[in-house]
């Protein structure tokens, strides 16, 4: 087990550096920070979710995720999921979909899109530390979970995702 806070105003970051897990200091703008930073955005994304009527399998699936992502963000301070099942009784897609429909659907696609750059920085970390193979993996294929779960919530909701719409008239 790492450092933990007993007081969380310590000022030791005042001078532009942090803490992490196994005491040593890093500058804020690394490339850990920002993963670590990127993946704690995502939990608080999916936490703002959580605060919406959800189906008792979403927000159980959900809850576990975050459990998943604050293990994540102390594996990275310290130097596969169920898509297919959720997407199975929806109808194939014909279109691309805008992030939209119901409230809890607008917020899955924001936590899907706040995944997509946890992802990113994750892979730029990878380029100068070794990040996990299983890390990378997770985080990619939550995002698919996520868009996948943002179609669930609309149905439940009986609305409609919303559709782009190629042929329309512009401005």
């Amino acid at each position: 087990m790492g450092h933990r806070l007993s007081k969380i105003v310590t000022r030791t970051g005042d001078a532009g550096t942090t803490g992490l897990g196994d005491g040593s200091r890093v500058a804020k703008n690394s490339a850990r920070i920002d993963a670590i930073g990127a993946v704690d955005e995502l939990n608080s994304a999916l936490g703002l979710l959580l605060a919406e009527a959800l189906p008792d399998t979403v927000a159980a699936c959900l809850t576990e995720v975050q459990h998943d992502l604050f293990d994540l963000g102390g594996e990275l301070s310290i130097p596969g999921h169920a898509a297919e099942r959720f997407n199975a009784d929806l109808p194939p897609l014909k279109e691309f979909i805008l992030p939209g429909g119901t409230r809890a659907a607008s917020l899955a696609h924001v936590a899907r899109t706040v995944c997509r750059r946890a992802e990113r920085s994750l892979v730029h970390l990878g380029a100068s530390t070794t990040v996990r193979d299983p890390v990378r993996k997770y985080m990619n294929r939550l995002s698919d979970l996520l868009f996948v779960l943002a179609r669930v919530l609309n149905r439940d909701a009986r609305r409609a995702d919303v559709l782009w719409r190629k042929d329309r008239q512009r401005a």
